[in-house]
């Protein structure tokens, strides 16, 4: 009689367990898609930047506003910042990207 209780009881726990287990599978396929945080551009850096380049170390548009290069400069700065472990390089070709789309590049050419 109590070997029949045990069993009955292990049998309940065992269904109710696995109900659990489907219905937190079901809930976890259920839920919203939540894009992955973006990734930087991992460089293999050109001999001379372009706005093409420029954009993807930044993160952005190659036409964007002056605001979000600001913006977007400095998030990327200060995860590369070499004062907090960061690259030199990184923090140059960073402020180079900056320039570029910002418009003070210093390779536009002679303005003669």
């Amino acid at each position: 009689m109590v070997l029949a209780i045990v069993a009955g009881a292990s049998v309940a726990a065992a269904a109710l367990g696995s109900r659990y287990l489907i219905r937190s599978w079901q809930a976890y396929k259920a839920r919203p898609v939540v894009p992955r945080l973006r990734r930087f551009y991992e460089g293999g850096f050109q001999p001379t930047m372009t706005r093409r380049e420029a954009a993807l170390i930044l993160g952005i548009r190659e036409r964007d506003a002056v605001e979000k290069i600001r913006e977007a400069h400095r998030r990327v700065m200060v995860a590369n910042h070499p004062d907090h472990g960061g690259s030199a390089y990184l923090a140059t070709k960073i402020n180079e990207a900056k320039d570029m789309l910002s418009g003070k590049s210093q390779n536009q050419g002679s303005a003669f």
